[in-house]
């Protein structure tokens, strides 16, 4: 929550995902998680963590594989919050979101959305009308087909080049 009480969402975790990175520093969390699916959290106190990072040198080489990307995840929302187009926003979003479910074992191109439109919006920087409109003009565009909270992506690759060069599908 921002000081005035807004919220402002910063992730979409997946299965498998590791949060709380940001608590490292001082011990305290600047954001809370909530779960939009019935999930199953694990957790690991950083005290344990560092302990078997010191005993495990694989493990600390993946802690900081993920903090690294965790890094470079945000700094490509900065950048895409700053730079990008509306179009390159969302076509970004779910394009990357695919990308994810497939590194899981799940289907890329076929996904369940869990958030709701507000919510991708939220994420984006959008309102929630600018999200139905570019999921409309995606679908008459052929890039991809939506079912209500399923998204199946039709072009992945006309779908990258809207979200890397904002280009204009007829």
């Amino acid at each position: 929550l921002a000081p005035d009480g807004e919220e402002q969402i910063t992730a979409f975790h997946l299965p498998g995902d590791i949060i709380g990175f940001d608590a490292i520093v001082n011990q305290q969390h600047k954001s809370f998680a909530q779960a939009l699916e019935t999930s199953m959290v694990c957790e690991i106190p950083f005290q344990t963590m560092e302990s078997l990072s010191g005993d495990l040198p694989r493990l600390r080489q993946q802690v900081m594989r993920l903090m690294s990307h965790e890094i470079q995840a945000d700094q490509d929302m900065f950048m895409l919050l700053n730079k990008r187009t509306a179009n390159q926003r969302l076509a970004h979003f779910l394009a990357h979101l695919g990308e994810r479910y497939h590194d899981r074992g799940f289907s890329g191109s076929q996904f369940r959305l869990s958030m709701t439109r507000a919510e991708i919006g939220n994420y984006l920087g959008l309102t929630v009308e600018t999200i139905s409109r570019l999921l409309t003009k995606f679908q008459k565009q052929g890039l991809i087909r939506v079912d209500g909270k399923f998204i199946t992506i039709v072009e992945p690759k006309l779908l990258k080049d809207n979200q890397d060069n904002g280009v204009a599908v007829s």
